[in-house]
C-alpha cells in the first residue's frame, strides 16, 4: 500500500561538491527543499518523487561566490529560481533504491539516476506526526545543463570542473 509523505523543508537540504582550480572541492548547499514522495515498498512501480529546490538559497559560505553562482553566468536564479526533479521509475538495486527521473536545472531537463538509501523506519515526532527519511546521491555534468562558465588556468586545467556531485538529505512527514 502506497504512503504519501511531504518533504520537510526545515530538515531537508541539497548539497553539492565541485573541484575548484583542479586541487580542492568547493562545497555548497541549498535549503528550502519541498515536494512529495509516494512510497510503496511492495510495489516500487507505484512509488514516486517530486521535489523542488529553491535555487536562490545557494550557500557556499562565500557571499561573493554565491552572488556569482546566482548570476546569469551560472544558475541565473532571476530567470530560473527553482531546480526540480520528477521521478519516472524507482527500483530496488541490491538494497539501495535507483530513482530515475528528470532533473531540470537552468531551464534544461536531463534524465539522471539517484542512488538512495532505503527509507528509514518510521518514527513518531514530538508533535504526533510520523517521520522517515533518506539520503540520495548522483553526479551530473554542469555542461549538460548549460552551466558552461569557466576559466582556463595558467598552469593548465580549468577553474571549475564539469562534474558536480550532488547529495540530497531528505526528511519526510507522513501526510494526514
Amino acid at each position: 500500500m502506497a504512503t504519501t509523505y511531504q518533504i520537510d523543508p526545515a530538515h531537508s537540504s541539497a548539497h553539492f561538491a565541485v573541484r575548484h582550480m583542479m586541487v580542492t572541492n568547493v562545497r555548497g548547499s541549498f535549503s528550502n527543499v519541498t515536494g512529495t514522495v509516494v512510497y510503496d515498498s511492495a510495489n516500487l512501480a507505484a512509488s514516486s518523487l517530486d521535489a523542488t529546490i529553491d535555487a536562490t538559497t545557494i550557500n557556499t559560505n562565500d557571499e561573493k561566490r554565491d552572488g556569482h553562482l546566482k548570476s546569469a553566468e551560472f544558475l541565473d536564479v532571476a530567470q530560473f529560481p527553482t531546480i526540480t526533479f520528477k521521478s519516472k521509475s524507482i527500483a530496488n538495486d541490491g538494497g539501495d533504491l535507483k530513482i530515475t527521473g528528470d532533473l531540470t536545472v537552468h531551464g534544461t531537463t536531463k534524465e539522471v539516476v539517484l542512488t538512495a538509501d532505503p527509507l528509514a523506519p518510521e518514527g513518531k515526532d514530538p508533535w504526533g506526526g510520523t517521520r522517515t527519511g533518506t539520503s540520495a546521491t548522483t553526479k551530473i555534468s554542469r555542461e549538460d545543463f548549460g552551466l558552461t562558465w569557466n576559466a582556463a588556468l595558467e598552469t593548465g586545467g580549468v577553474m571549475v570542473s564539469d562534474e558536480l556531485k550532488i547529495t540530497l538529505d531528505i526528511q519526510l512527514t507522513k501526510a494526514a
